[in-house]
């Protein structure tokens, strides 16, 4: 099932099941939501696929039957807006108040959650090495949660508008954020409570979308429907890529294969570009452009006992109610 791809239907509650082999097929739609579906995510190595509502439920569905393997009806007491795969046993949720749990498909219970922020949660961004997860809010901040003590590490200043995406880069020195004013903010790994750099050539459009292509490149998808090939420090624009529509771009993804680069925009199509004719296309643009020092240090300093962001952050034990068969059945 390696060209099998999901998508979201926001305003039915809805998942599509597309086949892909060079050309797309659509093979079935599953109705797993009483409201919109705002978030889709393989899990179990592929076999299995979670889904997020504005309903409070995450439900997982089998991807060869379509079965519907667990349910949890009230898993946040808010909207879900977010899910990410974190290792072969958890998840992680966060949903329109701030809260993030984490669920352990082990113990087929929710082990631990985290009130990280104060107004939605956008995005989130698994680091292995450290067992962090790094998120993102429409509240202006990035949190550094630590996985082994469910403890919230650090939390940034407060951003002057919201945050909208999170990525890791330059082998895990940097922590590049979007927010909605099109600037993308760079944080140095350990000092988190203020950006170190910011790179604005994609202002005004908000940057809804980052995907790490390498160590040095990302791709973003923007407000104005434009996906562009970007390199950090030096931070370009090497060239935009495609332009998907007049709309938002929501959503980039890699096929298995990183052979094409997948997007979702609010005119309800999946696209697919071909990297290869990307790539080869932005090898010219960079040619022959001169390589800048990064000014900021490359030590990977870590905040032990960082000092609190001006508004603090809460931890709260897990509720083991409703959730605690969630996975019994996975």
């Amino acid at each position: 099932m390696n060209k099998l791809i999901q998508a979201m239907e926001l305003t039915a509650g809805e998942y599509i099941q597309i086949f892909f082999d060079f050309r797309l097929f659509r093979l079935s739609d599953v109705r797993a939501h009483s409201e919109s579906c705002r978030t889709v995510r393989f899990i179990n190595g592929g076999q299995a696929v979670a889904t997020g509502s504005k309903d409070c439920s995450i439900l997982a569905t089998d991807v060869e039957t379509r079965s519907v393997i667990a349910r949890l009806e009230n898993a946040h007491e808010n909207a879900i807006n977010s899910l990410i795969n974190l290792t072969n046993s958890t998840v992680a949720s966060g949903d329109d108040e701030g809260c993030i749990k984490v669920w352990d498909t082990r113990q087929r219970s929710c082990c631990g959650s985290f009130n990280a922020h104060e107004d939605y949660v956008s995005d989130m961004n698994f680091v292995p090495d450290s067992m962090k997860l790094l998120t993102t809010s429409g509240d202006g901040t990035l949190s550094v949660c630590n996985l082994r003590t469910y403890k919230v590490q650090t939390r940034s200043e407060f951003s002057e508008d919201e945050l909208t995406s999170v990525i890791v880069m330059k082998n895990g020195r940097k922590v590049i954020c979007g927010s909605q004013s099109g600037t993308l903010l760079l944080y140095s790994w350990g000092f988190f409570k203020d950006c170190s750099d910011r790179f604005v050539d994609l202002s005004p459009n908000s940057v809804e979308a980052l995907l790490k292509l390498d160590e040095d490149r990302l791709i973003t998808g923007s407000e104005n429907g434009l996906i562009s090939l970007v390199g950090i420090l030096p931070n370009r624009i090497i060239q935009p890529i495609a332009e998907h529509s007049d709309y938002p771009v929501e959503g980039l993804a890699f096929s298995h294969d990183r052979r094409f680069l997948g997007s979702i925009s609010h005119d309800q199509m999946l696209k697919l570009w071909d990297l290869d004719d990307i790539l080869q296309g932005s090898a010219n643009a960079v040619k022959g452009q001169s390589a800048m020092s990064d000014s900021d240090s490359d030590e990977m300093d870590v905040d032990d006992n960082p000092s609190q962001s001006k508004k603090g952050t809460k931890v709260k034990n897990a509720n083991k109610g409703a959730a605690s068969n969630f996975f019994a059945d996975l």
